[in-house]
């Protein structure tokens, strides 16, 4: 049904708009802390630089788009794509309500690999578990593209975090020890001068990381659900104002995604980053650690420097996981003690449970539309 795919397209916009304010505060949460924006400036630049980067490569997208459901086993209609959306969304708002920084690329995998089982009646053969290539960052199915990310990512961030923060410790105390204008410049003022104007550097591409990942994700979602509608079939005979539905034959034949969905989502993405999302600013800028410019610079060039590594290879990675463990890996770096651990308990907790409880949550939607004869 046409109208169905419509519904589909606008549910996929709602996620990225969600998206934007959920998962954008991760990114701008340590500028904010550190007061080197306000929160509206922060929002503006993070909303500018998502939209630049959702437009920077398709290698996600196409990931999420053909890497982890097979088609062989479970056909993937505009049914199964609605609940695995409405999975994500839902956990997406009770997570940004409690103020936890989950990830949103997990809701929406965890939706799609619940709402294909229960479509495939719990063939679990419908989910691509593991498909290793060679090279292995070319392996496909949920094992590489998702399990190994979710746990190398954050200790790779938590590293660079520790690292970079203890480069720039030694450097400065060593400025400190020289004695002349170099102590000088290592006294605390101009310290935070200096990475207080740095930070805008490293926001602005943490802002870039995220849309190249994210917005890439909804992006896939929709070139799933037209390139499904388009070989059954749905999108024959189009009405002239909805022809830009139809997927060109260079994106059918590639896989590849459409111009106007690369706009629309990067647009979508950048007003929902707009509308800001400060619950979840609060936790990581304020409740984690205390920041200084020094700290949100190290924190934000880490985690940016993962995610810009993982989307070019196509990896679905996880903003929240990353910047959150990066400001983990500064803190511990600073001291031990100076990270608020029963926080980042919640944090690990709100983690481990997205992918279930949004895949558990899209399976319930899928049987609910099978007892009404909607699927």
């Amino acid at each position: 049904m046409l109208t169905l795919v419509i519904v589909v397209v606008l549910a996929a916009l709602i996620f990225e708009y969600i998206n934007g304010f959920h998962d954008t505060a991760n990114s701008i949460a340590t500028v904010v802390a550190t007061k080197v924006l306000s929160p509206m400036q922060a929002v503006g630049l993070a909303a500018s630089m998502n939209l630049i980067g959702a437009l920077l490569g398709t290698a996600v997208a196409k990931t999420i788009a053909s890497g982890l459901i097979d088609i062989g086993v479970v056909e993937v209609g505009s049914q199964l794509i609605l609940c695995a959306l409405l999975g994500g969304i839902i956990w997406n708002l009770i997570t940004w309500w409690l103020g936890l920084p989950s990830s949103s690329s997990h809701a929406l995998i965890g939706g799609l690999c619940g709402a294909a089982l229960a479509a495939a009646s719990n063939n679990f053969d419908a989910i691509i578990w593991s498909e290793p290539k060679e090279p292995i960052y070319r392996s496909a199915g949920v094992l590489w593209k998702v399990v190994v990310p979710m746990v190398t990512s954050p200790v790779l961030g938590f590293a660079a975090g520790f690292l970079v923060m203890g480069v720039l410790f030694f450097i400065i105390s060593m400025m400190a020890r020289s004695g002349g204008w170099l102590a000088r410049i290592a006294r605390p003022r101009w310290v935070n001068s200096f990475f207080g104007k740095a930070q805008l550097v490293s926001a602005a591409g943490m802002g870039l990381a995220h849309g190249m990942n994210d917005a890439q994700k909804t992006m896939g979602i929709i070139a799933l659900t037209l390139f499904s509608a388009q070989s059954v079939g749905t999108l024959d005979n189009l009405p002239a104002w909805l022809g830009f539905l139809h997927p060109s034959d260079n994106a059918m034949a590639t896989q590849d995604i459409d111009l106007w969905i690369k706009i629309t989502c990067a647009l979508v993405m950048a007003a929902g980053t707009a509308a800001g999302g400060w619950r979840i600013i609060k936790t990581l800028g304020h409740k984690l650690v205390k920041l200084h410019p020094i700290h949100g610079f190290a924190a934000e060039t880490s985690a940016s420097a993962v995610i810009f590594a993982a989307s070019s290879l196509g990896i679905p990675v996880s903003t929240t996981h990353n910047i959150s463990s990066a400001i983990m890996g500064v803190g511990t770096a600073k001291r031990f003690n100076a990270i608020k651990w029963t926080v980042v308990e919640k944090m690990i907790w709100a983690w481990i449970l997205t992918i279930p409880a949004a895949g558990g949550i899209a399976y319930l939607f899928f049987e609910a539309m099978r007892a009404m004869g909607w699927a």
